[in-house]
């Protein structure tokens, strides 16, 4: 009979094209990920990795393997969502994944409120970019994303995922202290022509959002300083080395050489929960998007007393 862990550690190299790859989504060390390899080669009699250049690759009758694997773990995902829904217990494990703003701001008094509530469920967290929780989520790699897009620029999802909005994120554009419109009520970004901007990396929601949102304001950005985190955002503000779009959930603590200023017309990200439509039934799932919803509340009501 064939194992289950070994089939799913070759699914995710052929998914993902390499052993490293693969263990990277897994969560596993490369080796770990090759010695289920091997042991399903021996299982099956076949030759499933053949040396390529530096690197491996997947034999045609991996391939084939891998295809039919794909199916194999997704009858038992349907299963074991139907046996949760039918026993109507919140217990298993979840693997669960948001983006970092996210990861400190609301993740922690959610899963505390599951803990309280579901001592039987077991959450594995860890910190992506939206991107790859939505890929990860509809391969089934993920059964949770916590995500994020702006309201000017949204994401599309794929077919098969089902959200939650839990809370719209208002940002506003952080200045030095010293900065002209510092104590402005507001301000338009067009007003900011000629400014150096701190932003995330390339390639981020974040970062692309930025350039985005300058360019439609007729603003050429110039990036002075790049920085993932919005608290090394501010600091880098703080120190007049430029200016930072930052939304409420990204600034803790807001350095006392920074002003914040709302931006016209606002500006805003909308954060949510994604996972598969098909694995709604699992009273798992249920329970964790009522404690984001829970937490992300408590949040709002928050910034409306502060």
């Amino acid at each position: 009979m064939l194992d289950l862990n070994r089939l799913k550690a070759l699914h995710a190299v052929h998914v993902y094209g390499s052993v490293g790859a693969a263990a990277d989504a897994l969560m596993v060390t490369p080796s770990a990920v090759s010695q289920q390899i091997s042991k399903l080669e021996r299982e099956t009699g076949a030759r499933l990795m053949e040396r390529n250049g530096r690197g491996v690759r997947l034999t045609d009758a991996a391939g084939l393997l891998a295809e039919h694997a794909e199916r194999i773990l997704a009858l038992v995902e349907t299963a074991e969502a139907d046996f949760e829904a039918l026993r109507g217990e919140v217990v298993g494990r979840l693997n669960v994944a948001a983006f970092p703003t996210a990861t400190r701001g609301i993740m922690p008094k959610a899963l505390s409120v599951l803990r309280e509530r579901h001592p039987d469920l077991w959450i594995q967290l860890i910190e992506r970019e939206p991107e790859r929780i939505v890929r990860e989520v509809a391969r089934g790699e993920l059964d949770l994303g916590v995500i994020q897009d702006w309201l000017s620029r949204p994401m599309a999802l794929p077919d098969g995922l089902s959200r939650a909005t839990l809370l719209d994120d208002i940002a506003d554009v952080a200045l030095p202290a010293g900065h002209p419109l510092a104590d402005a009520r507001e301000v338009e970004l067009a007003k900011l022509h000629g400014e150096r901007w701190i932003s995330s990396s390339p390639g981020t929601v974040c970062h692309d959002w930025l350039v985005f949102t300058l360019r439609n304001a007729s603003l050429e950005p110039v990036i002075a300083c790049m920085a993932d985190e919005y608290p090394t955002q501010l600091a880098l503000v703080a120190a007049g080395l430029g200016c930072a779009i930052v939304p409420r959930l990204g600034r803790d603590c807001v350095p006392a050489g920074v002003r914040l200023v709302p931006i016209v017309p606002r500006q805003s990200r909308r954060i949510y929960a994604v996972w598969r439509a098909d694995a709604a039934r699992r009273p798992a799932i249920r329970a964790l998007v009522e404690a984001l919803a829970q937490a992300s509340s408590e949040q709002e009501n928050a910034w409306a007393v502060s």
